[in-house]
């Protein structure tokens, strides 16, 4: 079945139905989650066990793993707790002794992305050695991760993209449909592993844990989950389209391409970021864009090496098409980085910029391609010139060897959030609790990052009661930058509340403390401390 007039108004259609769609899951998706607040607070010192901690985070999650670590490095399970909005309230155990302990917690947030940390705070006083939370990275779980996501990638965009190009352009021959039929099995193959993978670096435990149930439902109970079984869906009716013909093939193809789209969206970074209206079906236009024409170069050119008019007539249509594809994977390509990025600066700064500017180098090689194809290639090789048809088939195979490493490149953001989930986190205050055995001092900077910031100093006695000081003074150097010590007097906000407003810190990095507090004419007492400032 040939791409025609009538057939580009039922594609239309069709979108705009699947678009429909993509729209109306705005309404339950949320960005991707931080800690915003914590009872107790990280470094708080309190006087008796809380019986409720309650975690606070910027958006609803699903906890994975929840535990305490008393003093003397043993783990306590915490099983019971309650979600409430943003809130996650978990029950305490009722026999805490004195001493610093660690709430280390895990979750998933919407984007479908496990997330971890540590509260630790301590009861009547600190621990001579406070536990230390390791987070070890398993290499062999994100070598897993990365490799099935890429085996994924090849499955909907190599596969249903390339069984959507037999039906519509038609361009099949059997090397062709052995092609398709071989990326639709390794993508098959990569969302089974997929899921097991992203289980197994949810509850971050080892490869050898992989047969466990667990493992399983923890990663289908993520947004993951949900692009799992649309893409397993999606290579069930590409598959079904392969093998049939005329204009069923065609539908079914179709609705692959549409659900294999759908399924992109349903998780990751870009398809949870504000605002939903917007993203959502710029993650969908974009991987249907994607499958449209990287789906369309296998088949092409192999068709196009035979050397038989059906090749140079598949040629003809999708040169005549493939404008209009490049229009719309550029625009949604534009929108899902001016949201993700929001800071050219990150570009560089960044991990995930830094990825996205690999990608995009590979994409002017791939696109440097794509316009000596069509401009120089196409018109020689349509009227049965030998060397330019020996020369397109060259260049396509070198367009998918650039999109496998464009591939690999883009499964990479599954461990860089976006700058914007990075300055959401440096948002967030940081802090730090100073104490003796006589005076304590809650010091908060916000935001925990260079730039102007305020500052408050909560000011304690040795009974965790209000001290009512008479003034109170902070202090920052940082030594291993050349910073001196600089003073700024706080401003009384009322009896142990005092205030900084205004106050830039230059640098980023690890930063030394002293806050200097005056409790009568004749006592003086100074803290000192280290807090860590984010870029």
């Amino acid at each position: 079945m040939a791409l025609t007039p009538r057939s580009f108004t039922h594609l239309a259609r069709l979108m705009a139905i699947a678009l429909c769609g993509v729209l109306m899951q705005a309404a339950v998706a949320f960005a991707h989650a931080s800690l915003n607040a914590s009872e107790p607070k990280d470094g708080a010192v309190v006087d008796t066990a809380p019986s409720v901690y309650v975690l606070t985070f910027s958006e609803p999650v699903s906890p994975l793993s929840l535990k305490l670590v008393r003093p003397d490095g043993t783990a306590i399970p915490l099983e019971r707790f309650e979600l409430k909005d943003r809130a996650v309230e978990i029950a305490a155990p009722a026999d805490l002794g004195r001493g610093t302990h660690v709430l280390s917690w895990r979750v998933t947030s919407a984007d479908g992305h496990p997330i971890g940390g540590s509260v630790v705070f301590s009861v009547g006083a600190t621990s001579a050695a406070p536990p230390v939370m390791g987070d070890k990275i398993d290499w062999v779980v994100y070598a897993g991760v990365l490799l099935s996501k890429l085996a994924l990638y090849v499955g909907l965009f190599i596969g249903v993209g390339g069984v959507f190009s037999l039906c519509w352009l038609p361009c099949g021959t059997r090397s062709g449909r052995k092609v398709v039929a071989i990326a639709l099995g390794t993508g098959f193959l990569g969302a089974l592993a997929a899921v097991g993978f992203q289980g197994l670096d949810a509850l971050r435990v080892p490869l050898t844990h992989i047969v466990e149930p667990a493992v399983w439902s923890t990663a289908m109970a993520t947004s993951f989950g949900g692009t799992a079984m649309a893409a397993l869906i999606a290579f069930g009716v590409a598959a079904v389209a392969l093998s049939g013909r005329g204009r069923f093939a065609c539908l079914s193809s179709l609705a692959a391409l549409i659900v294999s789209s759908v399924a992109l969206s349903l998780s990751g970074h870009a398809s949870t970021a504000e605002p939903q209206w917007l993203m959502r079906p710029a993650v969908f236009l974009h991987a249907a864009a994607i499958s449209l024409w990287v789906g369309a170069l296998a088949p092409l050119g192999l068709a196009l090496r035979r050397g038989d008019e059906m090749g140079r007539r598949a040629l003809r249509r999708f040169s005549a098409s493939i404008p209009y594809v490049l229009v719309v994977l550029v625009a949604a390509g534009v929108v899902l980085t001016i949201v993700q990025v929001e800071k050219p600066r990150a570009l560089l700064e960044t991990a995930y910029g830094q990825v996205f500017m690999v990608k995009m180098a590979l994409l002017a090689g791939l696109f440097l391609l794509a316009i000596v194809n069509r401009w120089r290639l196409t018109e020689p090789v349509m009227a049965g010139d030998g060397v330019s048809k020996t020369q397109l088939v060259r260049s396509i195979a070198a367009e998918m060897l650039i999109i496998f490493l464009i591939f690999g490149a883009v499964s990479c953001w599954r461990f860089t959030p976006p700058p914007r989930v990075l300055l959401a986190v440096a948002a967030q205050p940081a802090s730090v609790h100073i104490h003796t055995d006589k005076v304590m001092a809650f010091v908060e900077v916000a935001p925990g990052r260079v730039g102007e910031v305020e500052v408050s100093i909560n000011t304690l006695n040795g009974e965790l009661e209000p001290l009512a000081a008479k003034e109170v003074t902070l202090v920052l150097s940082k030594p291993d930058s050349g910073i001196e010590p600089f003073k700024r007097a706080a401003v009384r906000r009322s009896d142990a509340d005092w205030r900084i407003e205004h106050m830039n810190i230059p640098l980023a990095g690890t930063w030394q403390v002293r806050v200097d507090i005056l409790i009568s004419d004749f006592e003086k007492v100074t803290l000192r401390d280290e807090i860590s400032i984010g870029p």
